[in-house]
């Protein structure tokens, strides 16, 4: 029986929502956000016992020097059990200044460091003539099929996903920090979709993007009925499974304040939810996003600013709520197209999912 390709699932015929997706269905459809990956595939011994399964994402918001023009931003946690950096200062500032990096659990302080060393070197002014900087790293714990306690993540490597970062469509599936994970009991990893809103009396348009690195659920809590997926074969999935994780990253160019930005995000725990989960016990499920309509200086002279945002009750918020739901379902939805069948640690096989 011929094999299913990593496509995304439209190209399986599965449509999810009534909003138009943009040019590449992807969170890079945002002008000026920027995807690179780094994947780790190899074994650590001889033997193949240890096994590097794992990698490094990184989704830079413009193309642009972030410390110095940062952007509006804010996170909101599903469910709190997580090992992120930053967020403590992105919600109680509402800004983002530094690349957002995602990679395995133990890779948080390898990946914080090198994207430290990436920022150092285009602002030698960090901790020394001006403050210190604020690095955003999220996580999921893939060590089914990736050696986690060998450490295969070293600092270098967020700087080779920084400066891979290309505003393409985003590669998806087992790539870059999704390249262990496991969603649904089949091989998950990265996903991204977007949303196109118009408001017709304005002729404004806006649009959300959403990429995530999903690795939760398992096999029957999967909505396959809800989707009319049907499988090709009988290759079986993971029975056991920790609760799993999923960061989920939100890009708009609407202009909203962190506030509002706070409020788009929550809805992207509807898309989640409506895949099958229920935000488990053990499981961190954490959005973090940002606007790229507004550029935030580091430095200025003047006391007062002035900037758009969006009123709370124009129906377009309305239509901003749909689109991260929409997006952040489908991207999990892409995610799970796009993986290929993934071998690990101990020789640990997960396959992908077999679509019809």
């Amino acid at each position: 029986m011929k094999k299913s390709q990593p496509v995304k699932v439209r190209e399986r015929g599965i449509v999810i929502g009534k909003l138009p997706v943009g040019e590449k269905n992807c969170i890079t459809d945002v002008e000026g956000v920027k995807v690179g990956h780094v994947t780790l595939d190899y074994p650590l011994e001889e033997n193949e016992t240890d096994y590097a399964c794992t990698g490094v994402t990184a989704i830079l918001p413009h193309d642009g020097n972030l410390f110095k023009e940062k952007v509006t931003a804010a996170s909101y946690v599903l469910n709190g059990f997580g090992k992120t950096t930053g967020l403590v200062q992105v919600n109680e500032l509402g800004i983002i200044e530094s690349p957002i990096m995602l990679t395995n659990t133990f890779g948080v302080p390898a990946v914080t460091q090198g994207t430290l060393q990436y920022m150092f070197e285009n602002n030698p002014e960090i901790g020394d003539t001006t403050g210190t900087i604020n690095i955003v790293v999220g996580e999921c714990n893939d060590s089914y099929l990736n050696s986690i306690r060998r450490f295969p993540i070293k600092p270098e490597h967020a700087i080779e996903a920084i400066n891979k970062a290309k505003n393409d469509v985003a590669e998806e599936g087992a790539v870059g920090a999704g390249k262990g994970m496991v969603c649904f009991g089949y091989k998950g990893g990265i996903g991204s979709s977007s949303r196109i809103v118009n408001d017709e009396v304005s002729g404004c348009t806006y649009t959300v993007g959403c990429l995530v690195l999903c690795n939760f659920g398992k096999k029957e809590e999967f909505q396959t009925v809800k989707y009319s997926i049907k499988s090709t074969e009988n290759v079986s999935a993971l029975s056991k499974t920790s609760d799993g994780s999923i960061i989920l990253v939100l890009a708009t160019n609407a202009p909203l304040s962190d506030r509002q930005l706070l409020r788009v995000a929550k809805r992207c725990g509807i898309g989640l939810g409506r895949t099958g989960s229920h935000y488990s016990h053990g499981s961190g499920d954490i959005v973090i996003a940002f606007s790229t309509a507004h550029k935030i200086p580091h430095v200025t002279n003047e006391m007062v600013e002035a900037r758009e945002q969006l009123r709370e009750d124009h129906p377009i918020m309305n239509q901003l709520f749909t689109g991260a739901a929409e997006a952040a379902e489908e991207a999990i939805l892409n995610a799970l197209s796009q993986a290929v069948t993934t071998k690990g640690r101990n020789g640990h096989v997960v396959h992908a999912y077999p679509f019809e």
